[in-house]
């Protein structure tokens, strides 16, 4: 006979649960951790804190479950813990909290030791708000900067607006066609063809060029856009391309993004370009050897086929700002 499945008690009492998860010896750690996890989004903030408190003095998986629900639940009586917990561990979830509510002269004092890629940009974020505070561009992305200047109120010139954003475009140019990530893709003037616009990247620098006023910026932008569009519409290389001679559709959507990767570069102004780049020549001979690579990968018995997981190309509309992770 099968077994009925049972559902969980939840009718234990928290204070009961709270007491069973820090009791090491109680024999219900894990099975009142999971409760309290399950129930705490509907609790009083007075057990929350106590959870929270609870959680902090536990393993590096609980406190990285209480890093994160602290986000939106801190209090001031939670920063000597969380203090103590950084200057010890440095752990990346930790940081969060200690960027986002740690008083600002500590966050300069200790700058140095926020070493994740986008820390400085979150760090920014609050020390930016001073006028006064000059940002470190180094330690930004192009796409991070705009953002920046967006959120603390500042300015950009239309010359540093422009080169910006096309700096982003190179960027984009050489940038891994696996991990392309796009959008609007069919919305252009011809059926198919992918260009700059249809890079999340440059979508977002758009956006905060616009949030920053400079349409005239984006305007020279979409008329360049259309130029290279022509140019890959009337390409020997879109030409070519048949729908039905690649297997996933990443390959057919990584082919189109070399081919506008290819004609986006050859646009580019020479002073976006850089003495490490590769020649159009380069490009296109990688691009050759790509082809023919999937192009044997296709021909190959089932069973020695090399798997690729499909990339989930996001081609939805983008209709928001760059998402904060706090």
């Amino acid at each position: 006979m099968a077994m009925k499945f049972q559902k969980p008690k939840r009718n234990t009492p928290i204070a009961t649960l709270i007491r069973n998860y820090v009791n090491k010896k109680s024999g219900k750690v894990s099975v009142s951790r999971e409760e309290i996890k399950w129930r705490f989004d509907h609790l009083d903030w007075k057990d929350q804190k106590k959870i929270l408190i609870a959680f902090l003095d536990s393993g590096i998986s609980d406190r990285e479950w209480a890093y994160s629900k602290m986000l939106d639940n801190w209090d001031e009586s939670f920063l000597p813990k969380v203090k103590e917990l950084w200057e010890t561990y440095h752990e990346y979830k930790c940081s969060w909290s200690v960027i986002r509510y740690f008083p600002l002269n500590y966050i300069k004092e200790h700058i140095e030791e926020f070493t994740d890629e986008r820390d400085y940009y979150f760090i920014c974020l609050r020390l930016a708000k001073d006028k006064d505070y000059a940002i470190d561009r180094s330690k930004l992305s192009k796409k991070d900067y705009l953002a920046m200047l967006w959120h603390t109120g500042r300015t950009i010139s239309d010359d540093d607006a422009s080169d910006t954003l096309f700096g982003i475009i190179h960027d984009c140019c050489f940038a891994d066609t696996f991990m392309s990530r796009l959008e609007r893709v069919g919305e252009g003037r011809y059926d198919n063809v992918i260009t700059p616009a249809n890079f999340r990247e440059v979508n977002l620098a758009i956006y905060y060029l616009l949030k920053l006023e400079k349409d005239n910026v984006v305007q020279q932008f979409e008329q360049w856009n259309e130029q290279v569009e022509d140019a890959i519409n009337d390409s020997p290389e879109f030409k070519s391309i048949d729908r039905n001679d690649f297997f996933h559709d990443y390959e057919y959507d990584r082919r189109r993004v070399e081919i506008a990767n290819l004609y986006a570069f050859q646009a580019l102004d020479e002073k976006y370009k850089l003495p490490s780049d590769p020649t159009i020549e380069q490009m296109r001979q990688t691009m050759e050897q790509n082809q023919e690579w999937a192009r044997m990968q296709r021909e190959q018995p089932p069973h020695n086929h090399y798997q690729i997981s499909e990339i989930d190309y996001d081609n939805t509309d983008y209709d928001g700002e760059d998402p904060l992770p706090f």
